[in-house]
């Protein structure tokens, strides 16, 4: 969770609050410093915790708080632990029987200037979707249950921050998609997806080039993304692009099951 000096801190906390607004459920709410989100979709950032203030209460009267509320939506209780999170939190946490998992890296491009964007590749275009048609193709890809590709498709079209989804196609045919939520001069990529039989084909760098250079021509200077802490292919593909870990972030939990 340790904030990289090579990054100044008011750019990574501008980053963490871009974040939580890239994926803002409906219903969200706070609950003693606790920002608490129970959309039933994929991204734990949207059915988790965020603790974003110290708070008041015994950590033990704000944990059975929340606990009812997650109870209440038929969700696991997830509390996400990032670098601004409130100092012990996570030590607490352990202590309480809450394990950890997940480990993930907030990587950051701070001059999208010297991105190249080269034409696509011969074949290939970039076709924007609608917000439903676009949770339905990520979740085609991924495999993921109907209601998780319904939650998705309504976080997005109330995200108060704009958000685009995109789909890469080769010779016709869908290879990667990807969508791009933009907040003054910050561009976050998100669900960046390649069709398992067409990566190491280049595919997922052309689609992220193009939405950088779309972003940048709508004033985007800074981009960031999250990616698992673990995909040494993704984060192999961004280092080359020029992003480079800012700070990580990981989940806490004491669900059996929850993941």
């Amino acid at each position: 969770m340790v904030l990289d000096d090579a990054f100044p801190i008011g750019l990574m906390s501008r980053v963490e609050d871009a974040s939580l607004n890239a994926s803002a459920p409906p219903g969200q709410r706070l609950l003693d410093g606790w920002l608490i989100r129970l959309s039933p979709g994929k991204a734990k950032r949207a059915r988790s915790v965020n603790a974003i203030a110290e708070g008041r209460l015994p950590l033990e009267e704000r944990l059975a708080l929340t606990r009812a509320a997650f109870d209440a939506a038929g969700l696991p209780l997830i509390i996400r632990i990032t670098p601004f999170s409130p100092p012990g939190l996570d030590a607490a946490l352990e202590a309480y029987g809450f394990r950890r998992f997940d480990d993930t890296r907030v990587m950051v491009h701070p001059a999208l200037s010297d991105v190249q964007v080269p034409v696509l590749p011969g074949g290939c275009s970039l076709e924007p979707l609608p917000v439903e048609q676009f949770a339905e193709l990520v979740g085609e890809l991924r495999g993921s249950p109907q209601a998780q590709r319904a939650a998705q498709a309504e976080r997005m079209a109330q995200l108060p921050v704009p958000c685009r989804g995109y789909v890469l196609r080769s010779q016709g045919e869908v290879v990667a998609c990807g969508q791009m939520t933009t907040e003054a001069d910050l561009v976050g990529l998100y669900d960046v997806f390649t069709r398992p039989d067409c990566r190491g084909r280049g595919f997922a760098r052309a689609l992220c080039e193009r939405l950088i250079g779309l972003a940048r021509s709508a004033g985007a200077r800074v981009g960031y993304l999250q990616v698992d802490g673990d995909n040494t292919p993704a984060r192999a593909v961004y280092q080359r692009l020029g992003f480079s870990d800012a700070y990580a972030y990981h989940y806490r939990t004491d669900h059996p099951s929850a993941q």
